[in-house]
């Protein structure tokens, strides 16, 4: 089994409505949703795209804001955790273990943004040299304060960071593991909405995935636009209230 800490391997939608979110997401990506069944535990509706599984979606408390939650490898989840929090994360759930799954770990970095740690039983998804349509292509963190995040993600789990100059919109930063770009960072566009990480799917086209998910019945939080040397992306509100980017990235050259 390989192994990719510092790569965020999987991605669940915590969501007040499954059926309705699941709907949607079938509709848009392609994805196929199916309940799998585990030992003493409810089945789990889970997200398959060209025949592999890529996330799932899980019943959000009354109290939860609905919301993708980010999956990141780590080697060893207790370690990890206690690292987490002596760099100054928030523990929202403790270690727990799943199973024959893996174990994880819920927590918030110090500006708030929530995710989890997992370490699998069964090994991490493959880097591909091409992601395919419909399979997530990037995950970033909009943070209210980029230097308290950068610290606490170098520091817990040891990442590097790289500045890049995007003008107007400041400075991105790429966070690296072993040398291989894994998320992006940067200052949250409203600050008010607070930290979060939001997940990018990759799509054939963006304006048309964009057009369908408001047929679809999503909001367009940000329109289809382009990012110099990266590609075209938009960010969208599903239809049960959860923030999800799309990105058709620039051909190579």
């Amino acid at each position: 089994m390989d192994y990719h800490h510092g790569k965020f391997v999987w991605f669940e939608h915590l969501s007040h409505d499954i059926p309705k979110a699941s709907a949607f997401y079938d509709a848009l990506f392609g994805w196929r949703t199916e309940p799998v069944e585990f030992p003493a535990s409810a089945p789990y509706p889970t997200i398959y795209d060209a025949g592999h599984a890529i996330g799932g979606f899980r019943e959000a408390p009354a109290d939860t804001a609905v919301r993708w939650m980010s999956y990141l490898s780590v080697p060893d989840v207790d370690v990890s955790f206690r690292d987490a929090m002596a760099a100054g994360g928030t523990p929202v759930m403790p270690p727990t273990e799943y199973g024959t799954v893996g174990s994880g770990a819920v927590l918030g970095d110090p500006t708030g943004a929530e995710f989890v740690i997992w370490q699998s039983t069964r090994g991490d998804p493959a880097d591909a040299v091409e992601t395919v349509i419909g399979d997530w292509y990037w995950n970033e963190l909009a943070t209210t304060d980029e230097s308290r995040a950068l610290a606490f993600y170098e520091n817990a789990f040891g990442f590097s960071s790289e500045a890049m100059d995007m003008g107007p919109m400041g400075t991105y930063y790429v966070l690296r593991k072993d040398g291989k770009p894994r998320a992006g960072l940067m200052r949250a566009p409203q600050p008010a909405d607070g930290s979060g990480w939001l997940p990018y799917v990759r799509v054939a086209d963006c304006d048309d995935s964009a057009a369908k998910a408001q047929s679809l019945g999503a909001r367009i939080a940000m329109p289809p636009c382009d990012i110099p040397q990266v590609g075209r992306f938009s960010v969208l509100i599903d239809p049960v209230g959860a923030a999800i980017a799309v990105i058709r990235p620039q051909p190579a050259a």
